[in-house]
């Protein structure tokens, strides 16, 4: 933790106001207002049942509110840089569409590009930093016009916001407000509501989720084109295209009629939290650690990665496990992973990875068979890749052995066939075994959203599951025989953080320190099964 200290003093930066900055923003430019603007009549909200539904409280601690801080994104930023410093002014403003949008257009509208570490650390002041800060933030998605929504136009950020000088300008939503409390929030913040249906589209979230990186060679020009995160396009391609969008799932319901502001709003029905629960618990826990999550509290921290790992417990897969036989000094079963979500199993950014930690236990318990455990490190034993940065765990669909693990994962490959962890040198997939979502056809799958490797070619991995067969060495007398399975998660893989040890710079530090420090807690489980073997062989 001293050592996480020693260096964190070279990001923190000077402490910003909110509020003097959104007051340069009314009268210096007129697109976006800091978040401070809208907390004061969107929180302290509850329900009859006085469930607190408070939008401000929700947001502030989510991963849209903290995208800028976000240190692994930070470190990443700076790796790429770092390997292809000619594409710095590129890099930054794609990276910054996402994560920092609000200064990124203002930016891109004054006829300039987007920046990252300019706007971040220690000398970043003023409205720039301010709307930097507030990462992905109210006036951002309330203004998306719905004018190229779920075309490509849209991907990579390519949302479109109203640069015109109206005032009062849009702040859409899907409620339509009375005209009196409209002027209100008008008169108050320069925004004025407006119905507008397709803010709850899944082709909204699209604009920054559907993300096509390109590898540069070593002069800057584009070398390959690498569908780095594409869950929108899984989701397409699943059944789950009729039903939840992914608002639906990652904006739950209010369960009751619930306000949507303090002042003279009546109940309404079907009120999206703004938790924007997703699949990195992690992270909220390092800018906890760290102390750089303003404004949110250290107990809005505990509670976005608590209710994060709740989420992922509750709705991401089942695990089965089959018969289990002894027979001919053998132990045969099978296990079966089911994906519950809309979209690949993980999903979104290729660091995340899923796998299978498997136990086999004799009669008095004794521990005879293990694949998949993992250290205090983030290490899992046996895997090629996180022994070995130029290998990979190829997909299996046997186990037999404790170094064989099913680890459902992407490998980016760069232009020569290594395996890679940097986003800007990969130019397509070595390996992606993540597990289908219900009704996706791997066969007829479009390349963006392929399968590639031997789960292509494995039967047994289809739409929606993946069944592997299990046959362990035993001794017939130890009968009976338990098998413990868990399907664990990490949002970070090891050998993506290791990656960036190398890497130099403040900020891949911060974010190496901050891994060590909590690798130990780096994975969750997502689901468990345990079954029996008879008493006796037959």
């Amino acid at each position: 933790m001293r050592q996480i200290m020693k260096t964190l003093h070279l990001l923190v930066p000077v402490a910003v106001s909110l509020a003097s900055a959104s007051a340069a923003a009314k009268s210096a430019h007129p697109l976006f207002l800091a978040s401070d603007n809208c907390m004061a009549c969107h929180q302290g909200m509850s329900t009859a049942k006085g469930e607190d539904v408070s939008i401000a409280y929700d947001w502030r601690s989510s991963m849209m509110a903290q995208a800028a801080r976000d240190p692994y994104w930070q470190a990443s930023v700076r790796r790429e840089i770092g390997e292809h410093a000619v594409a710095t002014a590129a890099i930054e403003d794609e990276c910054s569409r996402c994560h920092m949008p609000m200064d990124n257009e203002r930016a891109r509208a004054a006829g300039g590009h987007g920046q990252v570490f300019a706007n971040l650390g220690r000398n970043a002041t003023g409205l720039n930093a301010a709307l930097a800060h507030d990462g992905v933030s109210c006036t951002v998605c309330h203004q998306i016009e719905p004018d190229n929504l779920g075309k490509p136009e849209s991907f990579v950020g390519g949302f479109v916001i109203d640069r015109s000088d109206r005032q009062p300008r849009k702040a859409m939503g899907p409620y339509q407000v009375k005209p009196p409390v409209a002027r209100m929030m008008a008169s108050a913040t320069t925004f004025y509501p407006t119905e507008a249906p397709h803010l709850g589209n899944a082709e909204l979230c699209a604009t920054c989720h559907t993300l096509y990186t390109e590898a540069l060679g070593p002069d800057g020009k584009a070398i390959g084109r690498l569908p780095e995160q594409v869950p929108y396009l899984e989701w397409l391609a699943s059944d789950y295209r009729q039903g939840p969008t992914c608002q639906g799932c990652h904006m739950p319901e209010v369960g009751d009629p619930a306000p949507i502001a303090n002042i003279f709003a009546e109940p309404r029905t079907q009120v999206g939290r703004h938790e924007f629960l997703g699949g990195n618990f992690l992270v909220p826990v390092m800018l906890k650690t760290l102390g750089l999550a303003m404004p949110a509290l250290p107990e809005d921290l505990d509670r976005t990665a608590e209710r994060t790992r709740a989420f992922l417990g509750e709705q991401s897969a089942k695990l089965s496990i089959g018969e289990v036989r002894v027979r001919e000094l053998a132990l045969e079963s099978q296990i079966t992973v089911e994906n519950s979500t809309g979209h690949k199993l993980p999903t979104a950014y290729p660091s995340r990875r899923v796998w299978l930690h498997i136990k086999v236990k004799d009669a008095t318990g004794k521990l005879v068979f293990e694949s998949g455990a993992i250290d205090g490190h983030g290490h899992i034993a046996g895997n090629d890749n996180d022994d070995d940065a130029t290998r990979f765990e190829p997909h299996h669909r046997m186990i037999e052995k404790p170094d064989q693990v099913q680890i459902y994962e992407p490998i980016l490959g760069d232009a020569q066939g290594r395996v890679t962890t940097g986003l800007l040198s990969a130019v397509g997939y070595l390996k992606d075994n993540r597990i289908l979502p219900s009704g996706f056809d791997k066969k007829k799958a479009v390349p963006d959203v392929a399968v590639h490797g031997d789960a292509l070619a494995d039967d047994d991995f289809t739409d929606g599951s993946d069944r592997l067969q299990l046959r362990v060495a035993i001794d017939e007398k130890a009968a009976p025989f338990k098998v413990e399975v868990e399907l664990l998660y990490q949002p970070i893989g090891f050998r993506w953080a290791q990656n960036l040890r190398a890497v130099a710079g403040a900020e891949p530090k911060v974010f190496v320190r901050a891994y060590d420090v909590l690798a130990a807690a780096s994975f969750h489980r997502l689901a468990a099964a345990e079954r029996s073997s008879p008493a006796s062989a037959p």
